[in-house]
Parts: C-alpha cells; sequence; structure tokens
C-alpha cells in the first residue's frame, strides 16, 4: 500500500473513530469529553508512526508495531495523555496500583471502547461486540477490580438490553455507585 493510501486512510480511521466516539459522548452527557477525544492522535508522534503500520483500518495500527519492533512510540505517547485509558492511572509504585477512575473518564473510556467496535468492525458491528473484546483482553487489563466489574457489567447490559437502554449518563452513573461502594 502507497504512503498516501496509508495517509488518508489512517486519517479516515481517525475520524470515522472520532466521530463514533463523540456521538456516544453526546448519548451519555459528555459531549466536551467527545470533542477533546484522542487529539493527540493528530499529533506527529501518534499520527506517522500509525500511517507507517496502517493496513486496512480494520486494527489498531499500534499492534503491528508492537509485532515488529516490540513496543509503539505512539502508544506510549498516546496512554500518557489520555485519561480515558486506565493505563494512564496505573501505577505499579502508588499507594493504590489501580485507583477508582473518576467517573468522567469511565464514560469516555466506554464510548471509547464501543466506538473502537464500531470503527474496526464497520458493517459487522453489534452490540455484544465490545463485551467481546473485553473478554479478550480482560486479564491484561490493570484497572481497579471493582472499575472491571463496572466495565464488564456495562458490556453484558449493552448486549442484552442494546445503545438506548444502557448508554445514558443516569444509568451508567447508578451502575458506577453500584460498582465503586
Amino acid at each position: 500500500m502507497n504512503y498516501f493510501k496509508k495517509f488518508f486512510g489512517h486519517l479516515n480511521t481517525i475520524n470515522r473513530h472520532k466521530w463514533e466516539v463523540f456521538k456516544l459522548s453526546c448519548k451519555v452527557g459528555i459531549p466536551f469529553r467527545g470533542i477533546l477525544h484522542d487529539l493527540s492522535k493528530y499529533s506527529p508522534t501518534e499520527f506517522f508512526e500509525s500511517v507507517k503500520y496502517y493496513s486496512d483500518g480494520k486494527f489498531s495500527p499500534i499492534i503491528s508495531c508492537k509485532k515488529d519492533i516490540g513496543y509503539s512510540n505512539a502508544w506510549l505517547h498516546h496512554k500518557g495523555r489520555n485519561k480515558h485509558h486506565f493505563e494512564y492511572w496505573y501505577d505499579y509504585a502508588a499507594p493504590e496500583e489501580t485507583p477508582i477512575i473518576p467517573f468522567k473518564y469511565m464514560l469516555e473510556m466506554i464510548c471509547d471502547r464501543v466506538a473502537a467496535s464500531k470503527t474496526y468492525k464497520r458493517g459487522h458491528y453489534n452490540d455484544n461486540n465490545s463485551l467481546e473484546y473485553f473478554y479478550k483482553e480482560r486479564e491484561k487489563i490493570k484497572l481497579n477490580p471493582k472499575l472491571l466489574s463496572y466495565l464488564e457489567d456495562v458490556f453484558k447490559k449493552l448486549g442484552k438490553y442494546g445503545e438506548k437502554k444502557v448508554l445514558n449518563k443516569k444509568y451508567l452513573e447508578k451502575l458506577y455507585l453500584k460498582h465503586i461502594k
């Protein structure tokens, strides 16, 4: 694939993902977080590495980069600037390695994961995809057990009841409070 196809393919994937996150963020009552979401992906550090490893927009170029060289500068840059990633909050040397992440960032995390499923699955998306991805990655997730349980509950309910019932601030906040107590 030539450089221009990769450049515009990756740009299109980012824009599609951001649009999905924005729509979901509006549903859950955090439209400003949706606007700010993943702006660092346009930075040279993240963008150009991702263009280099872009394949077809069906998965993150960061995965290919990590397979190729063992790490990703784009990912290291991204997770350190975006509070909707659990990796941002993980600190093995802190008194609490995995703290309770504030609700607004958990909402954005949920929107991000659902939007990623929609973006990468394209026309094959269904409301169970986020739960499937969650189970695939669960063992690697370094997240407070209460929040891990919260995400699992949200994604199970999303698969069972759909976006309309589950993806709203009041419902998600009620679940969040139930899990963190």
